[in-house]
């Protein structure tokens, strides 16, 4: 036999992940439903290489973030969203077309990788960013859904933004909004 057999690459893969995951303290309903880990093997591979670690790393419990409100909240929540959002489109978190079967399809070991490469681009960044790594999984759910959010662009200059699936009235960015006060 082996190691470099696919199963067993497959397998480095999803504990690489999970590790990935539970780095950027991740609850342990999303590292499952993006690596197909048992929870059983996700607490091992906590209390074997997070819970020794130089750096504390939590463990959150209960439910994962599940309300698009969040992310409207405020004006710097909202860059935030985009900048995350514009990362997400970049590098193919999150696809073109929206809709419930393609966010079924969403969680799994590639774009797992591309979602945390996403996540640790933004944190480096932006330092003192808002949004949590629970919460950039909820965004990429949400967009590729598209049932609530959805990608679109600034009605001033044509930028990416995160805007409501139904929007009332096109709204401007942030910068546009600064330059017609400031201008």
């Amino acid at each position: 036999m082996r190691i470099s057999d696919d199963r067993y690459s497959r397998e480095r893969l999803c504990l690489d992940l999970a590790l990935r995951f539970l780095r950027h303290e991740a609850r342990t309903q999303t590292i499952r439903a993006w690596t197909g880990l048992t929870d059983d093997r996700i607490r091992n591979l906590y209390r074997s290489y997070m819970s020794h670690s130089s750096r504390f790393v939590p463990r959150h419990r209960g439910k994962s973030p599940h309300q698009v409100a969040y992310f409207t909240r405020s004006l710097r929540v909202q860059w935030e969203t985009a900048q995350l959002a514009s990362l997400f489109s970049l590098l193919h978190v999150v696809p073109a077309q929206s809709g419930a079967e393609v966010a079924g399809s969403l969680p799994g070991l590639m774009r797992g990788e591309r979602l945390c490469y996403a996540f640790e681009i933004y944190r480096a960044t932006i330092p003192s960013a808002q949004i949590s790594f629970e919460h950039a999984v909820f965004l990429a759910l949400a967009l590729a859904r598209g049932d609530q959010l959805r990608l679109g662009k600034c009605a001033g200059c044509g930028a990416l933004m995160v805007v409501e699936r139904f929007p009332i009235r096109e709204k401007p960015c942030q910068d546009c909004i600064s330059l017609a006060t400031h201008g």
